[in-house]
């Protein structure tokens, strides 16, 4: 592994995270969902500096921090055309497109259904991943702009990747997750799972980073079967 992640809460149920290329010694920040955060984040690193800021969409509580971490650090910008519409941008990428961050390639995929212009970031070599808003630990993202088929299809973009990719995902809705899951999965050891939640949750652990391997074990979304399901477990949801 070349990368190091520093994973730290921020707003009410967002993370930050802060990633680190080992041999460079350049940082980004995956979203500024609290410029504040990232920058204390920062400094208890002693990582020293940031380099980049990697917006996975355009919601304010993944881009309201561009604009002073951009002033203070001097950082480059890199995301969707469509952070434009809530922050400051400096390079647009798109799927098929790299960033590196060092000597490490990270993979942009387009991931279309949170929003219409969502894209992830993916270290083949490293087997890690940062998803935003795209999949949560035994959960997915709300469709505010795409559609269920676009979700579904994204979602098995992600489910493709090896097993033991690691998953950062955007926020800690993992026990609300948890407890919809049961809801319509019976398997007893879906209910294991949902009870080494409860208990992380009730120490105070964060439930993320996940696997691609759990996910597609547990996660009701991924184990949908088609679009059409998918769809119908969405809606569900959405009214849970």
């Amino acid at each position: 592994m070349t990368l190091d992640v520093r994973l730290f809460p921020c707003l009410t149920d967002n993370y930050g995270l802060l990633v680190r290329d080992r041999d460079s010694g350049r940082v980004a920040t995956i979203d500024t969902p609290d410029a504040d955060a990232i920058l204390a984040e920062l400094e208890r690193s002693g990582w020293g500096r940031l380099d980049l800021i990697l917006n996975t969409h355009w919601h304010p509580d993944h881009t309201q921090g561009n604009a002073r971490l951009k002033a203070e650090t001097g950082c480059e910008i890199v995301g969707p055309e469509e952070v434009r519409r809530a922050a400051p941008l400096d390079r647009v990428v798109a799927g098929g497109d790299t960033v590196m961050l060092g000597g490490t390639a990270l993979e942009v995929t387009d991931t279309p259904g949170h929003t219409l212009g969502h894209i992830v970031y993916r270290s083949p070599a490293d087997a890690q991943a940062f998803v935003g808003d795209v999949l949560f630990n035994l959960g997915c993202g709300r469709l505010f702009e795409g559609t269920p088929a676009q979700m579904w299809n994204s979602l098995q973009t992600l489910a493709a990747w090896p097993d033991e990719t690691v998953v950062w995902c955007a926020h800690e809705y993992t026990a609300a997750n948890a407890r919809f899951a049961l809801s319509v999965d019976d398997r007893p050891e879906m209910a294991a799972r949902a009870a080494e939640i409860f208990a992380m949750r009730e120490r105070g652990e964060a439930t993320v980073p996940t696997t691609i391997g759990a996910e597609k074990a547990f996660n009701p979304f991924l184990r949908a079967g088609d679009a059409e399901t998918f769809a119908a477990v969405r809606a569900a949801k959405d009214v849970f």
